[in-house]
């Protein structure tokens, strides 16, 4: 492989709700006897899943097929209300580690429904981030994802509102968004955009970089959304070769002069590592930085209970004193360094 230069592209990877997510997951192993029970994947990744599957954590579809009592994490992506009321009543340990972003628009739907509205909800067809935000006003809740679903939607004598999925690319979302305020020109929309700005700003980055690049390479799985708008997007930029890999085996042989690199918002920063060793670019990598990203989402409420009461205990137990004893830090704590230390 004869690589020229490989440029970088960044923002890229985790988001803030994938890294408040995973360490969250990698706290519950650490604190409770396998198995640990997740509803659906906590991630749209594979190398994060088997990792958490070799650990011990068993990812179920079912609340029913969790047995009574154990500890259980519902996925990033969010759940139906009915999900988490069942998983409460299980009589175990529950973490919800639902995006933030994600809870704001399950809180619109709700809002909105309850006034009356219908609402035109763009998103994914089956995807987990969708059903979940569905199932909170099921009657009210109106999925599109075309122009030409727009247009098959019924008149509505109740007023609307246009909501999405978070990690939808601005273009999908943006046509579908103009069919539906002209059918429908009075429609309500949030004051501030629905759409991930993590996953807009990869889509910017890459954007910065894909017309000079021979080839591009997406790293992150084939189910989550957001990697797959990523390799649409190097497409429709003219890139000769665009290639989405979980893996740097899964590469094709023979690429070479400029090649770009990003990677989905679930896809860890050591398979981009992986990625660029592989590739060993002549002339090295150039990173190309769009934004800087400081968000954070701190852990769980029920996960931030439990850290402190295990933390006074320790201390407690050790003699300390608690008022002098240090904060957690969390923030300072890089997912991606949190699941190298789980191998």
């Amino acid at each position: 492989m004869a690589v020229d230069k490989v440029l970088l592209a960044a923002p890229r990877g985790f988001c803030a709700g994938v890294e408040m997510a995973i360490k969250a997951l990698a706290w519950m192993v650490r604190a409770f006897e396998p198995p640990v029970y997740c509803y659906h994947e906590i991630v749209h990744n594979q190398l994060v899943v088997d990792r958490f599957r070799d650990l011990g954590v068993i990812f179920v579809d079912d609340i029913a097929q969790i047995p009574p009592g154990r500890p259980l994490m519902l996925s990033a992506h969010g759940s139906a209300p009915e999900v988490v009321v069942a998983a409460r009543a299980s009589g175990g340990y529950v973490v919800d580690a639902v995006c933030p972003l994600v809870t704001k628009v399950h809180h619109e739907v709700k809002v909105r429904a309850g006034k009356g509205y219908q609402i035109v909800y763009v998103g994914h067809e089956g995807h987990e981030e969708a059903v979940g935000t569905m199932a909170v006003a099921p009657d009210s809740v109106h999925r599109v994802e075309s122009i030409e679903e727009v247009d098959a939607l019924p008149h509505f004598d109740q007023p609307v509102a246009l909501l999405a999925q978070t990690t939808l690319s601005h273009r999908d979302w943006a046509t579908v968004a103009e069919r539906t305020a002209e059918r429908f020109p009075d429609v309500w929309q949030p004051g501030s955009s629905d759409l991930c700005f993590a996953t807009t700003n990869r889509q910017a980055a890459l954007g910065a970089i894909a017309a000079r690049c021979d080839a591009v390479i997406v790293i992150g799985s084939a189910n989550s959304s957001n990697t797959r708008a990523l390799e649409r997007m190097a497409r429709e930029a003219g890139a000769a070769v665009v290639c989405r890999v979980n893996h740097p085996r899964e590469i094709p042989s023979g690429l070479g002069g400029i090649v770009g690199v990003t990677a989905g918002a679930s896809a860890p920063e050591e398979l981009v590592e992986a990625v660029i060793d592989y590739l060993a670019p002549i002339n090295g990598v150039e990173e190309v930085r769009i934004t800087e990203e400081d968000e954070y989402f701190p852990p769980p409420r029920e996960l931030r209970d439990l850290l402190s009461s295990v933390d006074v205990l320790a201390t407690l137990s050790l003699g300390g004193s608690l008022d002098a004893r240090p904060p957690l830090r969390d923030r300072s704590i890089a997912a991606s360094d949190v699941l190298e230390q789980l191998l």
